[in-house]
């Protein structure tokens, strides 16, 4: 049975804890491949924006008569065919770009990313994420101690405000509560420190 390394804050290793059998799954990329783009789409927030000829402004009045000027009938210089025009088929920020995904799928496709973590040995168990006081500073140092300056996502068992704040000024690091963890997340960062209670609930 495969075995996980358990970690204090100072990096020293402290025990050892059975891993979950799902790490050790053969690889399936084509499946973490499709819900990491389904979840990438979910979160893409359409920003670009383009006016069609109903919301530009002016062309209230017929340019000129439709016939005897010699010139091309026209009925609004709102058409995309005029300078200042509105845009035929341009970006519209109601654009939906979500994909649905199942949720065995999601699942499975979690647990795969984290046993290619746990085979590169970039998933470590951590006794306690929690640090002694709730500042930048301390969970820096224990970030620090365990992976150096690469990038980490910290998932933590216990869902706790003051935590999220101390960590969002980390460079390159994130914290997650296990509970919204996901392939997205695990793939987006080079280590997974993932303290002991959240370990254990994979069980």
């Amino acid at each position: 049975m495969n075995t996980l390394k358990v970690y204090n804050q100072e990096g020293n290793v402290t025990g050892d804890l059975s891993a979950p059998a799902f790490l050790s799954l053969p690889s399936n990329v084509a499946l973490m491949h499709q819900v990491f783009k389904s979840i990438a789409a979910n979160l893409r927030k359409p920003v670009a924006h383009t006016k069609n000829r109903s919301e530009v402004s002016g062309g209230g009045i017929k340019p000129w008569k439709q016939k005897g000027t010699g010139r091309a009938r026209h009925g609004s210089i709102r058409s995309p065919l005029w300078r200042h025009g509105g845009v035929t088929h341009g970006p519209r920020n109601t654009t939906d770009f979500s994909q649905k995904i199942n949720k065995k799928m999601a699942k499975k496709a979690l647990q795969l990313a984290l046993g290619e973590k746990f085979k590169a040995d970039q998933l470590m168990v951590v006794n306690d994420l929690l640090p002694k006081e709730m500042k930048t500073k301390f969970l820096a140092r224990t970030v620090k101690n365990l992976i150096g300056d690469k990038s980490a996502l910290l998932v933590v068992s216990q869902e706790d405000k003051n935590l999220l704040r101390s960590s969002k000024n980390l460079p390159n690091a994130k914290t997650i509560f296990v509970k919204d963890l996901n392939v997205y997340e695990v793939l987006n960062h080079k280590y997974i420190l993932m303290d002991k209670k959240a370990m254990e609930s994979f069980k």
